[in-house]
C-alpha cells in the first residue's frame, strides 16, 4: 500500500510529523492493507496564524482495489489528534464498506419447493 503525505505551509511538514502520522495511520488501517492500493493524507491548518480550537484538519483518502475512493476528515486542536480522529473514522467506514462487499457476494437464494 502506497502512502502519500501532504501538508500546507502553515503546518510544520517536517519529516518527523509526516513519519509519525503515517505510522499511526498505517497501524490503524493495517487490517485493510491488502485491500487498499493507496492512502493520501492531507494535513492543514484551517485558519493559519489566527489560531483557534479545532483548527487543524486531517483528510485521509483510501483507494480500495477496484473501487471508489473513501475519504474522511478529522478536526482537532493538534495535527496528531486530527489524524487519529480521521484514521478512526476511516477504519469504521472501511469496515462497513468491505462488510457490505462480503454480504453481497453470497450465493443466490435457492428456488422454493412447494
Amino acid at each position: 500500500m502506497q502512502v502519500q503525505f501532504n501538508s500546507d505551509s502553515s503546518v510544520m511538514g517536517t519529516e518527523n510529523v509526516a513519519t509519525r502520522i503515517e505510522a499511526r495511520v498505517r497501524e490503524k488501517l493495517a487490517r485493510f492493507e491488502d485491500r487498499l492500493t493507496r492512502l493520501e493524507i492531507h494535513v492543514r491548518d484551517e485558519n493559519g496564524a489566527k489560531g483557534g480550537a479545532d483548527d487543524k484538519a486531517c483528510t485521509i483518502e483510501a483507494r480500495p482495489t477496484g473501487g471508489a475512493p473513501v475519504g474522511v476528515t478529522g478536526h482537532a486542536a493538534t495535527v496528531d489528534d486530527a489524524a487519529n480522529k480521521a484514521a478512526n473514522t476511516l477504519a469504521q467506514r472501511l469496515t462497513r464498506h468491505f462488510g457490505k462487499e462480503n454480504r453481497h457476494g453470497h450465493d443466490p437464494r435457492p428456488d422454493k419447493v412447494m
